[in-house]
């Protein structure tokens, strides 16, 4: 791969940032663009990365972080134009492209009721786990800063007991939230995630760990009698067999209490 000419690159976001009004024209140069920093070596006419299912040029991480600077205050200004240069970036149909339609999505006020509307077609249909975790991350970010009541209203529609396909997406959703120091309305949070963890399907796993991670450092005594309450209510067998498989994941405190919990039971 070429060196990077920070200088150079600057200039390419910039000239990237003066096409945002010209989907098209910004869609070619950004082709350019990224081919000019592709890993001959590593890249295949359908190269993908290591973790992703999208095509990709293996772009470093440093060009798209230049290129989103220039996109971002372009996006807040002006909606329309940020959700028509999304719409063709996902259209594109690259891992980075997809990253970029996510981050413009990001910077779109949550008035905007357009947005909720791309988030809900695009995270149904999205396979690749880092483009998933930018959906429903960055793509969230003003909703959550700027209206917290909608996006709680949203990730409760996610999880809602009928909706299983969507609860991944739910409890994902809601670490950014559960992380931010400046959240403390942890009850709700504890109400939405109580009947997935019931219900104990495998495949959240991961996602069920890293939201008991999330509350437990926030708030350890909460989340571990939160836990300890699920233990007794619980009729499903699943749900002790899903807490012993995370329990060694989790703090060293809460594994603890949590596997004292389980043997009594």
């Amino acid at each position: 791969m070429p060196a990077i000419d920070l200088a150079k690159l600057k200039t390419q976001a910039a000239q990237l940032a003066d096409l945002f009004d010209q989907p098209a024209a910004f869609i070619r140069e950004l082709r350019e663009v990224l081919e000019s920093y592709v890993n001959r070596t590593l890249r295949t006419r359908d190269a993908v990365a290591p973790s992703s299912t999208l095509p990709t040029y293996r772009t470093p991480p440093v060009i798209l972080r230049r290129i989103e600077s220039e996109l971002s205050p372009l996006a807040k200004e002006d909606a329309d134009q940020a959700l028509e240069l999304a719409d063709q970036l996902w259209d594109e149909g690259h891992l980075e492209t997809h990253l970029l339609a996510a981050f413009l999505l990001g910077h779109i006020s949550p008035e905007e009721d357009r947005l909720l509307a791309r988030l809900t077609v695009w995270t149904q249909k999205v396979r690749d786990a880092s483009v998933r975790t930018s959906l429903l991350t960055h793509s969230l970010t003003r909703l959550r800063k700027e209206t917290p009541d909608q996006f709680l209203a949203l990730v409760t529609e996610w999880l809602y007991p009928h909706r299983e396909q969507f609860w991944g997406n739910g409890l994902q959703a809601l670490l950014p939230l559960v992380k931010n120091p400046n959240f403390e309305n942890l009850p709700p949070i504890f109400n939405l995630i109580e009947p997935i963890i019931i219900a104990a399907h495998t495949r959240l796993q991961k996602d069920i760990q890293n939201i008991i991670i999330a509350l437990y450092h926030d708030a350890p005594t909460e989340t571990s009698y939160f836990l300890k309450s699920i233990i007794k209510k619980s009729e499903n067998p699943q749900t002790k067999v899903l807490l012993r498989r995370i329990s060694p994941s989790l703090p060293k405190a809460l594994e603890e209490s949590l596997q004292k919990e389980l043997k009594t039971r």
